[in-house]
């Protein structure tokens, strides 16, 4: 029997990209018959152009936290009437873990998820794509901003040169390291045996900085117990898969999933 019954979706932004690269999937489901939204992060209202020239000494954004975000659109959700679809990606992907777990959530979907707490990342390419994020022996008090060299090995690997240059220009920001390195504490965990709205982890087989193997280590951590719980990998997708050209592939398959389910 069909559970997902809500037409409202809130869409869940990465790190390191402004809430825009939610845009194109918005129209999508919304020409489907959804309303949506796509809230920014707590001190990121603004375009890329506006928040890099922020950078480095955004202080209320280098003082974010995980748990400061993770509350910020856990209560965006609980304002809706019904509970809402939450769709999030990168680290809105763990962020929509979480949400589905705190049972606040119709469903979830997590595209190219970072991890949750408990599934460790030791494949290269994400400690290679990623490190610098953390902010090792540098000053918590500024922010970091991802070159265009790692973004283009971090996020648009794969795609011509003049699509990796518009897309860093359109979309890359600074960003919080103590929100990355909230990802390796508490803050990221979640309980896998406890039951679950229906669940959705997605990911691609050219994805470096989150690859399709830690995804689906993942999936594998929860624990079968009767909730929908279903995972996909695409094919030649890599982490800018919300904007990637063929990006509407996947948006079929998650309107199909919610659909079913």
């Amino acid at each position: 029997m069909k559970t997902i019954q809500t037409k409202n979706i809130v869409f869940v932004t990465g790190a390191f990209v402004t809430n825009a690269c939610w845009d194109e999937w918005r129209t999508y489901f919304e020409n489907k018959g959804y309303t949506t939204v796509a809230p920014a992060w707590p001190f990121k209202n603004g375009t890329a152009e506006q928040l890099r020239n922020r950078q480095p000494n955004d202080t209320d954004l280098a003082a974010l936290t995980l748990e400061e975000v993770i509350d910020h659109y856990a209560s965006i959700v609980s304002s809706f009437p019904e509970k809402p679809i939450v769709i999030g990606h990168s680290l809105g992907g763990l962020i929509t873990q979480i949400i589905v777990n705190r049972d606040l959530a119709a469903a979830g979907v997590a595209i190219h998820s970072v991890p949750t707490l408990g599934v460790f990342p030791y494949e290269f390419s994400f400690l290679k794509a990623g490190w610098k994020s953390l902010g090792l022996f540098t000053s918590l008090k500024k922010t970091y901003l991802m070159s265009f060299k790692d973004w283009q090995y971090a996020f648009v690997n794969t795609m011509p040169l003049n699509e990796q240059k518009e897309a860093y220009e359109k979309f890359t920001i600074p960003e919080s390291k103590t929100v990355a390195r909230g990802g390796l504490t508490s803050a990221a965990k979640v309980d896998y045996k406890k039951p679950h709205a229906p669940l959705l982890l997605t990911s691609g087989s050219t994805d470096n900085i989150i690859p399709a193997h830690l995804n689906n280590r993942n999936y594998k951590r929860y624990v079968q117990n009767g909730s929908v719980l279903n995972y996909k990998e695409f094919e030649n997708r890599n982490h800018f898969v919300l904007g990637q050209p063929g990006w509407e592939k996947d948006a079929d398959y998650v309107l199909d999933w919610l659909n079913r389910n």
